[in-house]
């Protein structure tokens, strides 16, 4: 019986993401600020004048705001970690995801929570143990089983291990998202071949390419099985997840802060609902099965279960880039909304709109806004498409502001 709720954490890697992941039932939201964080390179991350600004969105919204300053740490960094954890400190965000002793350190002497990133590989009690002298939430490695999870969560309570806040240590796991040959992200691929070092925040991803296997000696070539065999499937644990909450963890984290914000709309909705369908005993087989239907139309690279379900192989993408069932066409930009007639007033800057069309409008403020037009005016009449280099109007219930960006919604 699961005796308590889990938390939600979503990516957010621009505005438009954090408003997604507000409007569609978050507990919490992660992201990263400048270049000190995991995601430096493929992500537009938050200035860190922003912070003040992030963190009254999210406490206005009765969330958490939680910044990852988790890449290694040279001496040359230090100087700027302490400065980025001291604005985090009076900017109001409520704990710093750290990997380097560094960053540990300083966040604990600063008075800020601190959560222990998955790159710490932490795999076992007394490791989690030691750390919770320096931390209230520990995110376990990428490579247990929830065999294993579930022990280290039953020992925590049997040795009421405590945080610095004199709380009992919570465990965090990640249950939806990109997966990487590196268990726990500690990998050194980029560097090694690129000189672009992942544990800096600038993967470059060379791992999801298509590779042969030569034999030297006489130069034959094999493809395995054509599979990218360096670059597994996303984490999916929509199916298991009531046994995943089972294990006695207290916090859920999707994976995703260089993806789109539809994605942490669909994906943020789709957990929330799986979330509350277990503490109303509502979960079954129905509901998974139109859960993946929902999650398949989002970027993904095919899912499986990770290593919770005690797999010792993972399961590799059979094709670069992603296997969503829908993609996003862009159309243009918002010039005004009328709130009294609700009614949208577009832009068209490229393809065209028809009656009919699912579309995705997205905006800093907006955040994620999905529909389909039913009727469309140009100059004020009724039309059957409005082109490109049109303005048009059309109902929609939800305001939206200049400049947000209009999309098509197509079967991929």
């Amino acid at each position: 019986m699961v005796l308590k709720k889990l938390e939600l954490m979503a990516p957010a890697g621009n505005f438009e993401a954090l408003k997604a992941a507000i409007d569609n039932g978050a507990d919490s939201v992660y992201f990263g600020i400048e270049q000190m964080n995991m995601r430096a390179k493929s992500s537009r991350n938050f200035k860190v004048e922003e912070l003040p600004q992030i963190a009254n969105i999210c406490h206005d919204a009765n969330i958490k705001a939680y910044m990852t300053l988790n890449t290694i740490v040279y001496d040359h960094d230090l100087k700027l970690i302490k400065y980025l954890i001291d604005v985090a400190k009076e900017a109001g965000i409520d704990a710093i995801i750290a990997m380097d002793q560094a960053v540990i350190n300083y966040a604990k002497k600063a008075g800020l929570s601190v959560h222990i990133s998955t790159q710490l590989n932490i795999t076992n009690v007394e490791t989690l143990e030691f750390y919770s002298q320096f931390a209230d939430v520990v995110v376990l490695s990428r490579e247990l089983s929830m065999r294993q999870i579930k022990h280290i969560c039953q020992e925590i309570e049997r040795k009421n291990i405590k945080g610095p806040l004199g709380e009992k240590i919570k465990i965090e796991v990640f249950a939806h998202g990109a997966l990487c040959m590196a268990v726990s992200g500690k990998c050194y691929m980029s560097l090694h071949t690129m000189n672009s070092s992942a544990n800096r925040g600038a993967c470059l991803q060379n791992c999801r390419r298509k590779y042969k296997v030569i034999d030297l000696e006489d130069g034959h070539e094999l493809e395995i099985d054509n599979e990218y065999i360096m670059s597994p499937k996303d984490l999916a644990t929509i199916d298991f997840l009531n046994q995943l909450a089972d294990t006695g963890i207290d916090i859920i984290k999707i994976e995703g802060r260089a993806r789109a914000a539809e994605y942490v709309a669909r994906v943020t909705k789709v957990y929330r609902e799986a979330i509350d369908s277990l503490y109303e005993n509502t979960y079954s087989q129905e509901k998974i099965s139109q859960w993946f239907d929902s999650l398949e139309t989002v970027y993904n690279r095919g899912f499986w279960g990770g290593y919770y379900l005690g797999k010792k192989l993972g399961e590799w993408t059979d094709k670069a880039g992603s296997s969503a069932t829908q993609t996003k066409i862009y159309l243009g930009k918002g010039i005004h909304y009328y709130p009294k007639a609700k009614i949208a007033h577009f832009k068209i800057e490229s393809n065209s709109l028809k009656p009919g069309d699912a579309i995705l409008i997205t905006g800093p403020n907006t955040g994620v806004v999905e529909s389909v037009v039913k009727e469309i005016m140009v100059d004020e009449v009724f039309v059957e498409e409005a082109k490109k280099g049109q303005e048009c109007t059309f109902k929609l219930d939800k305001p939206v502001k200049k400049s947000d960006k209009l999309f098509k919604i197509i079967s991929a």
